[in-house]
């Protein structure tokens, strides 16, 4: 953990964002599992969406931006790629952009803006 610190935080997003766009620009991601392979990719998406927001949240409290306001940045700009992602997705062969799939990446970065949030507020929390 000691070295993920280390590195300088602006390496991150656009290290994430690459691989999305990477999955992305990729004609099908199926597995033909059906119902399974749909959920999981559904994961997928909140998940790396989740990772991206604690990403651009490192940059913003680096660059010095209070905690509060760097969740929203964080948020805002998570989510701002989510939407270029799908359509991004619109002009790959066999893709298509999904208004769902953002709402998935913006529950995925909503889940870590609220959970840095919280655990904020649990680290000022007085202790009895």
């Amino acid at each position: 953990m000691r070295a993920v610190r280390t590195v300088d935080p602006w390496l991150w997003p656009p290290l994430v964002m690459a691989v999305i766009f990477a999955l992305s620009a990729q004609p099908d991601l199926s597995t033909g599992l059906g119902l399974a392979d749909l959920v999981a990719r559904k994961i997928a998406h909140a998940g790396i969406y989740a990772l991206l927001c604690a990403c651009w949240w490192r940059v913003a409290i680096a660059l010095g931006v209070p905690v509060p306001r760097a969740v929203a940045v964080a948020l805002l700009v998570s989510i701002a790629y989510g939407i270029s992602d799908e359509w991004h997705q619109s002009f790959v062969a066999g893709r298509s952009g999904s208004g769902l799939d953002v709402v998935i990446d913006a529950v995925g970065a909503g889940a870590a803006a609220l959970g840095r949030l919280r655990l904020g507020r649990r680290r000022r929390a007085p202790t009895a």
